[in-house]
């Protein structure tokens, strides 16, 4: 499989896709059309969604056509060539995606080797659950079961900061909460402006902050190389 797994669409600042536009377009290589999922889109439609992913990696040469727009949503992902699915509600984003049969068929498009891309939201749909996801559950999806590319959850946007004066659990707190209640699984912190491309049974980390490990019984640490070994647990 392969895999470019991006914690954020946007660095504060910055344009939109614009930070990891040469990783998608490196990552791609000659394909240069793209399935994109937009249902993590919630206060915006999924048409504008399109535009908005079309105009930047229009940017790189890179058509993209999207899953909304079929009547065969199934049969778009078992046709493509790459798929990216991309942030938004985490919880809007399953329930689409489990009621049009898109965990299975994305999942088994990848695994037959699709390249997929997926940010923020669509980095948890790569995990074997959303719970450890950062948003609301604005709608119930079927289950809390997403496609399990990886073995391991993903924080998209891990933030170590605390503000002042603010009384409420840390995303430390939180992230441990999970591992308390799920010792088997690693979770992985990705904070902004950092990916983790799988290929070959490798993964690395791109991007100019390191990433944060958490399991039950360990103590959390930072690493920016050796993370293959979380492809295997």
């Amino acid at each position: 499989m392969r895999l470019l797994l991006i914690s954020n669409s946007t660095n504060a600042g910055e344009p939109y896709l614009k930070y990891p536009l040469g990783n998608i377009d490196e990552f791609l290589g000659g394909i240069r059309e793209i399935l994109f999922v937009p249902y993590a889109a919630v206060t915006f439609s999924y048409g504008e969604y399109l535009c908005k992913v079309q105009e930047r990696l229009g940017e790189a040469g890179i058509a993209v056509r999207s899953v909304h727009t079929s009547s065969d949503p199934v049969r778009e992902v078992t046709q493509a060539r790459a798929i990216a699915v991309g942030g938004g509600n985490t919880f809007a984003l399953v329930k689409k995606m489990q009621e049009q049969g898109l965990m299975e068929a994305i999942a088994a498009r990848v695994r037959d080797g699709a390249p997929y891309i997926g940010w923020s939201a669509g980095s948890n749909v790569a995990c074997p659950t959303l719970c450890t996801t950062n948003d609301m559950p604005i709608v119930e999806p079927r289950s809390f079961t997403a496609m399990g590319l990886v073995p391991f959850q993903i924080n998209p946007h891990y933030l170590d900061h605390n503000p002042e004066g603010h009384a409420g659990e840390t995303r430390e707190q939180r992230i441990m909460e999970y591992t308390e209640a799920n010792p088997h699984r690693y979770v992985a912190g990705l904070r902004e402006g950092c990916m983790l491309r799988i290929e070959g049974g490798q993964m690395s980390l791109i991007g100019p902050k390191p990433l944060r490990i958490f399991k039950k019984g360990e103590q959390p640490r930072e690493l920016t190389d050796g993370l293959s070994f979380l492809l295997k647990v």
